[in-house]
This record gives structure tokens, sequence and C-alpha cells, in this order.
């Protein structure tokens, strides 16, 4: 099971930190520069397979990609494959390529709600649902689609509408 997700930069600020399982605030964010002090302190030409249990107690593994400015950091335990996961980083940041073509820090801060969406497309209750960008891309692209057209309904009737304009 995936136990988080987080999305932090080079200097320790998280900008998406999605907990599966339930701690107090005060917990996720002792996490959060925890997990920081220890991308931060390892060499370029290391593994990116971390032993957790330090961190998030028993039976945790952290994997984590550093992409310019940002680190994309998963936690999980021995359910599932270091690999597999290594993997779905590379499939959420492709699928947030798409969605902002060539992502960067500022997409992230000022799109929490789509990045969150796209997050709970390929990871949901910290069971991993989906690992093709493609496939997170055409349940994205509908869920805009429902978006636009909930906002453009409009709750006041055309003809009640018409007399502002008389």
């Amino acid at each position: 099971m995936i136990k988080a997700v987080m999305v932090m930069n080079t200097q320790g600020k998280p900008r998406l930190a999605k907990f599966y399982e339930y701690l107090p605030v005060e917990k996720q964010q002792e996490l959060i520069r925890s997990v920081f002090g220890v991308l931060c302190s390892r060499a370029e030409n290391v593994s990116n397979f971390i032993e957790a249990e330090s961190i998030f107690g028993p039976d945790s593994r952290l994997v984590y990609k550093h992409f310019a400015t940002l680190y994309f950091v998963c936690v999980f335990d021995s359910s599932e494959n270091e690999l597999a996961v290594l993997d779905l980083i590379q499939v959420f940041v492709e699928t947030l390529d798409k969605c902002f073509k060539n992502v960067c820090e500022l997409d992230i801060v000022f799109n929490y709600s789509k990045i969150h969406t796209i997050l709970d497309e390929i990871i949901f209750g910290g069971q991993v649902l989906e690992t093709s960008s493609t496939e997170v891309m055409k349940a994205i692209e509908e869920i805009s689609k429902l978006e636009a057209a909930s906002n453009a309904i409009t709750l006041i009737p055309k003809s009640a509408s018409g007399w502002r304009s008389r």
C-alpha cells in the first residue's frame, strides 16, 4: 500500500503532500522535514530507494525521483514493488507534463486541485488505480469537460435575465 506521496522543492517546501493513513498535521510536517533531511543529504550517484523504517515505522520504504527543482517522493510498504513505484512516479510526472506542457513548480502551486485530481486518478486510498498516463489523461479531459459543462449552466432563466438588457 502507498502510505504517502509528496512533492517538495529543493529548499524543503512541500508543494504536495498526500498521506493515505491518518496522521495529525504536526506529525505530517515532522515526516516531511525528516524526508527532506534524508533527501538533501544523499549524493546524486546513489540509489533512489531508501529504507524508511526510522521515519515511517516498520515495513516502510521510500522511493524518490529528482526533476529540476522538485523531489517526487512515494512512501510505501512491502506489498509494493520498488521499481513499480518508481515507474508510478514517472507516470505522474509524464501526466503532469502533458497537462501543463513541461510542468514546473509554479504549475503545482497554482493548480493544486488539478494536481490532486491527477494523483487521485493514479492512486486512490493508497491503492494504485492506473499506470498509463494516456488513460489518466483521458479521465482528466473527461473531468475537465464535465466541469466546463457544469460552469456553463446558469441558474437564472433566460426570460428573467433578459430584463437587464432593456
